[in-house]
């Protein structure tokens, strides 16, 4: 009989690999080379909130392109591999959508035998743009926003047997006014692909009627305490959450409150978390009904602090746990030649992170896009600072637009549905990466694309997490608020504007170019701010900047980053080629000057 089983199951695999192949001839990761579409990112996607039961729905679904309005298709175009965006080449599909079309996706699955008496909740990592979900032909739930996580408890729309999932999507890129990025529908120079529907993990996750939603964690390093803020469902009044909190086995302190009350736990002689010493403390958080356990998540957090203070030259200066601490990473786009936004497997997202650490960085801007849950997490681990920007949209400048002097900004007017759209999806990323400690700046504007209210949305930004720093807009139209000024300046550093009650960054720089021709996106139209002809100068033009920021960095600049970590479509300015196959630096003398920039500050 196991003989029997196993036959089948490799007859189903091969079957599997017959009907799906990545689509197009651009070039690819290794680790695409060999991904099996009936293992496709098996990782748990959540690991900062994780309970141990759960079942994967990435894989081959059906798909089909219809114009917008039409009703559930009879028949289906072929198939489609979640969790990779349509556009891609590893969705197997790689077609363009666009505003007069919607994308449908079907498949069926079953409720395993074992979770019998549960509350079933499914889970997407995100979906771009718009999202309609059905169970058995009933609508169970809708989303906007691409960039951050949601759930719908399909629960009583459940039958016996196998269960119909159906999703809409409908994704407008640059003909919508949301949040988008650097898609666009006529990709060039630095406007990528589009990215549309499904691209990160589905999954089922069972909980009993009263579970734990979401949990806040924020230390405070001077008071030696960490306060946990608990979510919970369909709890009532006598319902106790429980937090304890771990260094390995040994259990270091723990607490219990009502539900809705936030847990203050003592941590003395605490560990403090850095990317020198990235130490996480393991938390356990239980949800009590009567004194039994009615739900319970495994999660982590870290005792860190990130200010600003000024120094005895009156610069000021970004601070990590109360020491000047200079950071300093690549401009990260998170781009894949073959998943567009996807990374194609676990290994693959982290490869980048520790590449970042092996340059000798400390920081990373990841630029206008959100990653899924577990590249957080990697960071969290590995010891990296993140600064998050928001994705921008109604990004097109005004006429007028131009570099302004310092406190004279043109700002775009938004619709009210623009305005609301990105105020909401702001909060719901904010939300969603609220307790990751890597993260030590919010940057809600890029460069003026779309910038609007910036006083306005820097304060409520800060007011929302006191506990980070707040880049009102990098590069931007600037404003006398929020913590930091961040300028921008190609290629080589300069500081052509200084604050004193403000940290001054420089937040991009670079863009040293080199094409490397068996790993190209395109044959032609590639650029860099700057071009060279091999890793040597490309080096020699990196330290020499290094140089000139290492004078900086003693006069007034507290942050920089460079870029870019990897190539990305017709950009060739990455240290790493797209297909990150080859990396286009000598890494030693990278690595070198960059640990002599930050610690130029210590």
């Amino acid at each position: 009989m196991k003989k029997l089983l196993l036959a089948v199951l490799l007859l189903s695999s091969t079957i599997a690999f017959a009907q799906w192949k990545p689509a197009g001839d651009k070039i690819k990761t290794k680790w695409a080379e060999t991904l099996d579409p009936n293992n496709v990112l098996p990782e748990y996607p959540r690991p900062i909130m994780e309970r141990a039961d759960w079942s994967n729905l990435n894989g081959l679904w059906e798909y089909a392109i219809l114009p917008v309005g039409q009703q559930e298709p009879q028949s289906f175009d072929g198939q489609i591999l979640v969790p990779f965006a349509v556009e891609s080449s590893l969705s197997g599909v790689m077609k363009s959508l666009g505003k007069d079309n919607e994308l449908w996706y079907k498949r069926t699955f079953t409720v395993p035998s074992s979770w019998k008496g549960k509350n079933v909740l499914l889970h997407f990592g995100a979906v771009d743009w718009k999202a309609e979900v059905y169970i058995n032909d009933v609508k169970v739930g809708s989303h906007t926003g691409g960039y951050t996580p949601f759930c719908f408890d399909v629960t009583p729309y459940l039958t016996s047997g196998n269960q119909k999932l159906v999703v809409k999507v409908w994704d407008p890129t640059n003909d919508g006014y949301q949040a988008r990025g650097k898609q666009i529908n006529n990709p060039n120079g630095i406007w990528y692909t589009p990215v549309s529907g499904i691209w990160q993990t589905v999954w089922l996750e069972p909980v009993n009627k009263k579970f734990i939603t979401n949990i806040k964690a924020v230390a405070d390093i001077d008071k030696s305490k960490l306060s946990v803020c608990v979510g919970t469902e369909n709890t009532t009044p006598g319902d106790v959450v429980e937090v304890v909190v771990k260094d390995g086995g040994q259990v270091i302190s723990k607490n219990k409150v009502a539900v809705g009350q936030n847990i203050q736990i003592p941590m003395p002689n605490a560990k403090l978390w850095s990317p020198e010493s990235p130490f996480l403390y393991d938390l356990e958080v239980n949800l009590l009904e009567k004194g039994k356990v009615a739900d319970k998540v495994n999660s982590y957090a870290a005792m860190r602090k990130v200010s600003t203070r000024k120094d005895r030259n009156g610069i000021t200066r970004i601070q990590l746990n109360n020491k000047n601490y200079f950071h300093f990473g690549p401009l990260d786009q998170g781009w894949w030649p073959d998943g567009l936004y996807t990374a194609p497997t676990d290994e693959a997202l982290l490869y980048d992170i520790k590449k970042t650490k092996d340059f000798g960085y400390n920081m990373i801007r990841k630029h206008v896009k959100v990653e899924p849950a577990r590249w957080y997490t990697h960071c969290d681990r590995e010891g990296i600072l993140v600064w998050q920007d928001m994705p921008n949209g109604n990004y097109e400048r005004s006429p007028q637009w131009q570099m302004r002097q310092y406190f004279d900004g043109v700002e775009m007017m938004r619709s009210p549905e623009s305005e609301a759209d990105y105020r909401k999806e702001w909060k719901d990323i904010m939300d969603y990466l609220y307790s990751y400690p890597s993260i030590a700046v919010w940057v809600p504007f890029n460069e003026a694309w779309g910038q609007f209210k910036t006083e306005e949305i820097a304060e409520w930004t800060k007011a929302y997490d006191p506990s980070r720093l707040v880049n009102p807009a990098s590069g931007g139209n600037h404003y006398k608020t929020g913590d930091i000024l961040d300028l921008h300046h190609y290629p080589g550093p300069q500081m052509f504007m200084f604050d004193s009650e403000r940290a001054t960054v420089l937040g991009e720089y670079g863009g040293i170019g080199l094409p490397l021709s068996d790993h190209l996106w395109q044959t032609d139209k590639n650029w860099g701010y700057v071009q060279f002809k091999n890793a040597k100068e490309v080096t020699d033009e990196y330290v020499k900047y290094g140089e000139i920021l290492k004078d900086y960095v003693k006069t007034g600049f507290t942050g920089a980053v460079y870029t870019q970590t990897t190539d990305v479509e017709g950009e060739v300015n990455g240290l790493i080629t797209y297909d990150r196959k080859q990396i286009k630096v000598e890494e030693d003398r990278i690595r070198k000057i960059n640990q002599e920039v930050i610690n130029t500050l210590k």
